[in-house]
Formats: structure tokens, sequence, C-alpha cells
């Protein structure tokens, strides 16, 4: 049995309570470092990087949230 990654955990507990959060993003360059869509790919990053794989929702109140997977923190993080 595959093990769940702690961002897929999440965004399934998210799902089950009824909220509507994004599919897994990364970045087609690593880490992202722009704004808006462009080189956005589907799916969490295959190699797992952290910082690297994200997920977005929006709150009743109309706060935009975003989920980062962070598999090793950095130095001083």
């Amino acid at each position: 049995m595959r093990e769940i990654a702690p961002l897929e955990a999440t965004r399934a507990e998210l799902a089950h309570r009824g909220v509507a959060v994004s599919e897994f993003l990364h970045d087609a360059g690593g880490v992202f470092h722009h704004a808006g869509t462009q080189a956005r790919v589907s799916g969490p990053d295959p190699e797992r990087r952290s910082y690297s794989s994200f997920a977005s929702f929006s709150d009743s109140d109309g706060n935009d949230w975003i989920l980062q997977e962070i598999t090793a923190r950095r130095p001083g993080g």
C-alpha cells in the first residue's frame, strides 16, 4: 500500500469536510517564483521537493489559503 503524503492527506480531509480544494500544482521550473499561472503543471512535484507542491482553497469568510508541501525544512526555517 502506498503511503499518503501529508499534502494529499490534508487535501483529502478538507474535501471530506466539504471544502472546494484545488488540484495539486507544481512549477515546471521548480519552486514557484513568479506571479500568474505560467509554467504551472497539474499534479504534485514529481520529485516531491520541499516548497514545490501546492493546493489552494477559500474559506467561508473569503480568505484564500495555500497549502504547500514541505518535506524537509530549509536551514533557519
